[in-house]
């Protein structure tokens, strides 16, 4: 999993491979449909796809002389998997920091309350 999630986070950083990754995850397409929609050459989205390929995102199967390439659902998957557990930890921090927020106001609250009794 981690290979997926180093690779993964970081050949998605790049707005082309974001982009053809999106598209990918919309319907799977060759080379020339990604550059039909893209602003980028047929070699450029060939290198990203090699890129994404490489990192465990995307798949090709052939398809009579055209290439047709396809989210790898393994690799999302892990690259998943691991935001899945970057996110519960951050939840679970925020849970905890909202609790003691909440625990330092009513030790707060409960201060003034004695200032105010006293003459």
């Amino acid at each position: 999993m981690s290979a997926y999630r180093d690779a993964g986070l970081g050949l998605l950083g790049d707005p082309m491979r974001r982009a053809i990754f999106e598209t990918l995850a919309r319907h799977p397409s060759s080379v020339g449909e990604l550059a039909e929609q893209l602003p980028i050459s047929r070699p450029a989205v060939s290198q990203h796809l090699k890129a994404l390929k490489d990192g465990g995102l995307v798949v090709a199967h052939a398809e009579g002389t055209r290439r047709i390439y396809r989210l790898n659902p393994q690799g999302v998957a892990a690259l998943r998997s691991w935001l899945d557990g970057v996110w519960e930890h951050a939840l679970a921090d925020f849970h905890k920091f909202a609790e003691q927020t909440v625990a330092d106001e009513r030790a707060g609250t409960h201060h003034s309350t004695e200032h105010e009794e006293q003459p």
